[in-house]
């Protein structure tokens, strides 16, 4: 899957910041791309203000959103076809995948086998 109609973006944060962000998205089961997306978007809609102060109230923190997520990709574009949709919404799978795969590497769950070309789990020693 190619990364047509999506760029990166980087930020710096002191690293205090950024284990409170990974903290909160573990605890929200998102990586730590949705779940920077997804406050930034949530702020930019006033998502904290509440619906009485003009903010949506229909995100949901910590759930599927997906609702919310095709809204955005829809109210964004104007006409979106159900490709566009796939490709855009995919990518948080492919982040939290992403994310799955370096963590079980980084604590020797599972390795790259070159000879196998994939992952296999690491074996009890």
């Amino acid at each position: 899957m190619g990364d047509e109609g999506r760029a990166v973006v980087k930020t710096y944060v002191p690293p205090e910041q950024k284990s409170v962000w990974r903290e909160h998205a573990d605890d929200l089961d998102m990586s730590q791309s949705e779940y920077l997306r997804t406050m930034v978007q949530a702020g930019r809609k006033g998502f904290l203000t509440g619906p009485e102060e003009g903010g949506s109230g229909d995100a949901t923190p910590g759930g599927d959103g997906l609702e919310d997520r095709v809204l955005d990709v829809v109210d964004s574009a104007g006409v979106v076809s159900w490709d566009e949709l796939v490709a855009e919404l995919s990518g948080d799978f492919e982040d939290r995948l992403d994310d799955a795969v370096q963590t079980l590497s980084e604590n020797g769950t599972i390795r790259f086998d070159p000879r196998r070309e994939g992952y296999v789990r690491q074996k009890d020693t």
